[in-house]
């Protein structure tokens, strides 16, 4: 029987299998960047134009893919993004990440706008859920959300900054996406045409923002998130207790604010170049980064990684951690649970590979000195 997943041998499978069985309007959706898309280009072509340093006679036949981050130990040294409305990929497909992220005590970042409601997700995942935030209009809602994360056991927060409006992305828009999900005559044409993923989504039931089902809240994908300053940063962390995590930081000096500020990590990212189309390649900012804020405080990255080559690249560049986004959602659409694990699986043997290539046992003598 033919098998999607044993056909995943890299994340460009993995996209290639996802365009196939995808509405048009989804997987734009997953795929799109911002504008012209020439961020997300230049983004590839900065991590392209690194180069890794092969070494020989190194003895590598043990190594270790394991981390540290917060305290606890990651059998692999990239964890899984936040990304709104995953179930859209595949029905079930939040919960998928939630238990490869307890197999694996990795963090799986939890969407504002999931489709699965953040109290599932944390237990699914076994307490590695992180609880990612946007701060809209007046913060009344958000700030409700921070606390029901609190009370779910969430002990990591990740506050995204970089989305004070939502960005242009034109492939979605001439689709007509809208979230919440709503279904018009050309979206019914499209999934005409991708009937197989319609029969599932129609059993499954039509995706929800699953957080946004309390009372007093009604969530709205464009209000603006201009308000949030640094006076909502310091409110935030005021009643936030556990790790607070910045993402979005593409510019030193706001890192060295943020330290100042007491957050406990930055996050390196374009949003997967998703937002700002002229931002520069996040890989070219994390070494600056590195250098402004110290050796000892936690730096995170994200953005375009398509490959355990390019997580080792960020770790020689000073990341201390990663995460994988859209890669991740092509292998649930192409295969599944099998597939999002057939693609966890490439990902860890490219890692180990490339370790190995270069002389490798751990991660820390891949770091810049």
């Amino acid at each position: 029987m033919w098998s999607a997943a044993a056909h995943i041998h890299s994340a460009y499978d993995a996209r290639r299998l996802a365009k196939r069985r995808l509405p048009w309007m989804i997987f734009d959706y997953i795929d799109g960047a911002a504008g012209r898309e020439t961020g997300a280009v230049r983004n590839r072509a900065a991590l392209d134009a690194l180069t890794l340093r092969p070494r020989i006679l190194r003895n590598v036949e043990q190594s270790d893919l394991t981390t540290q981050i917060f305290g606890t130990t990651a059998a692999r040294p990239f964890g899984i993004a936040p990304m709104g409305m995953c179930n859209l990929s595949s029905p079930g497909a939040d919960l998928m990440l939630a238990r490869l992220a307890a197999r694996h005590n990795v963090p799986h970042g939890v969407s504002t706008v999931a489709s699965t409601p953040l109290e599932e997700i944390f237990d699914v995942s076994q307490g590695n859920a992180w609880f990612q935030l946007y701060v809209s209009g007046d913060g009344a809602g958000s700030f409700k959300l921070v606390e029901r994360a609190k009370q779910a056991g969430y002990k990591t927060l990740v506050l995204t900054v970089d989305v004070p409006e939502v960005g242009r992305r034109p492939r979605e828009l001439r689709h007509g996406f809208k979230m919440p999900f709503r279904i018009g005559p050309r979206q019914f044409i499209d999934f005409a045409l991708h009937p197989r993923w319609s029969l599932t989504s129609v059993v499954a039931g039509k995706p929800q923002m699953a957080n946004f089902e309390m009372p007093g809240y009604e969530f709205d994908r464009t209000e603006s998130r201009a308000r949030a300053d640094w006076d909502t940063l310091a409110r935030l962390r005021d009643v936030w207790p556990g790790n607070l995590v910045i993402k979005g930081v593409l510019d030193v000096e706001d890192a060295v604010a943020l330290k100042s500020a007491g957050v406990d990590a930055i996050q390196v990212s374009s949003h997967g170049s998703r937002q700002l189309e002229s931002a520069p390649a996040p890989i070219m900012i994390l070494p600056l980064i590195r250098a402004a804020v110290g050796d000892e405080f936690p730096l995170f990255f994200d953005s375009g990684l398509q490959s355990g080559e390019d997580v080792l690249k960020a770790f020689t560049q000073g990341t201390d951690f990663t995460f994988f986004g859209r890669v991740l959602q092509f292998a649930i659409a192409a295969g599944g649970e099998a597939g999002l694990n057939r693609m966890w699986e490439v990902l860890t043997d490219e890692l180990s590979s490339a370790m190995a290539q270069t002389g490798l046992t751990t991660l820390d003598k891949g770091k810049p000195s």
